[in-house]
């Protein structure tokens, strides 16, 4: 053998020779949407509330920017804990591929992160509610991408046909605002009127019945899109292995906190309201488990 090609042969190397069986992305990823789910939520909501019930905001700024942090940051941990190698995380802001949906989440969270301190230190030091105001607008727009940068990387996994980019962005969305409702009505307590709490139902109840619509559309019409869609379906069809857990996810999430809603309207009951909120902020980690879960067990070979 020629020297050259001995060289050659030392210096290959191997990125990946056979499918990686078993789940990659386990519960440590469902925290992680769940928690971004909500910390993006709570801000799209203050800003309804700021535009529609400026009077009934005055102390919630701080508060919210709080729970927003709080979960944001759970978001984070629970992401660097599922990487394979955690400690070298920093390479992606020294090292940036801008091509990779991981590095510009992990730049727009940051920034993220960034405008929400700011956000506290305004609120709670300067106490100067229209500075909050001016920055919230910004930290709204940046929230959008937040929310939205999973459904691109869940997008990028090939032979995925259930996770398709146009409606993962639809439910990672619909997620925000229901979770972020549901929050804000157990946070506001007596800080808000019946009317603003009313408001915040109703943004519930429509992201609930959106998010439903589109997760029956992919059960009843999926298998016509690829045969892939319907082998993977069938873990949550008939005697499947996540029948109940998505079942159980639909009704609590969605089903049952939408009846609660109407139930409150019809009687006025902010106990009904605030229990449809409890519902669905639980039912919604069950919903986004099954759904990041049963792609993964449909083997490639």
């Amino acid at each position: 053998m020629a020297a050259h090609e001995i060289l050659a042969a030392t210096n290959a190397v191997v990125t990946l020779d056979a499918a990686i069986p078993g789940i990659v992305w386990p519960w440590l990823v469902t925290v992680n949407m769940w928690a971004k789910s909500i910390g993006t939520g709570v801000i799209f909501m203050l800003f309804l509330l700021i535009r529609q019930y400026p009077d009934q905001v005055k102390g919630l700024r701080f508060p919210t920017t709080v729970v927003a942090l709080i979960f944001i940051h759970i978001f984070l941990l629970f992401t660097l804990a599922d990487l394979h190698q955690p400690f070298r995380m920093w390479h992606i802001f020294f090292y940036p591929h801008l091509s990779s949906a991981i590095t510009v989440g992990a730049w727009m969270a940051t920034i993220f992160v960034g405008l929400l301190f700011l956000l506290a230190f305004v609120s709670f030091i300067k106490k100067d509610d229209a500075l909050f105001d001016k920055i919230l607008t910004w930290v709204v727009i940046l929230a959008i991408p937040v929310t939205l940068y999973t459904a691109a990387l869940m997008s990028q996994c090939t032979a995925r046909e259930l996770w398709q980019m146009p409606t993962e962005s639809a439910q990672m969305m619909l997620a925000a605002l229901l979770a972020g409702s549901a929050f804000m009505i157990l946070l506001g307590g007596n800080k808000l009127n019946y009317e603003a709490k009313q408001t915040l139902g109703v943004v519930l109840g429509l992201s609930a019945l959106m998010s439903f619509i589109l997760y029956m559309s992919e059960y009843v019409f999926g298998p016509m899109k690829a045969e892939e869609v319907a082998f993977v379906l069938e873990y949550i069809k008939g005697d499947g292995p996540y029948t109940v857990m998505f079942w159980l996810g639909q009704w609590i999430t969605y089903l049952l906190p939408m009846l609660l809603i109407i139930l409150s309207r019809a009687s006025k009951s902010e106990n009904i309201l605030k229990l449809a909120a409890i519902l669905a902020l639980v039912g919604l980690w069950l919903v986004k488990h099954v759904w990041l879960t049963i792609p993964q067990l449909l083997p490639m070979s």
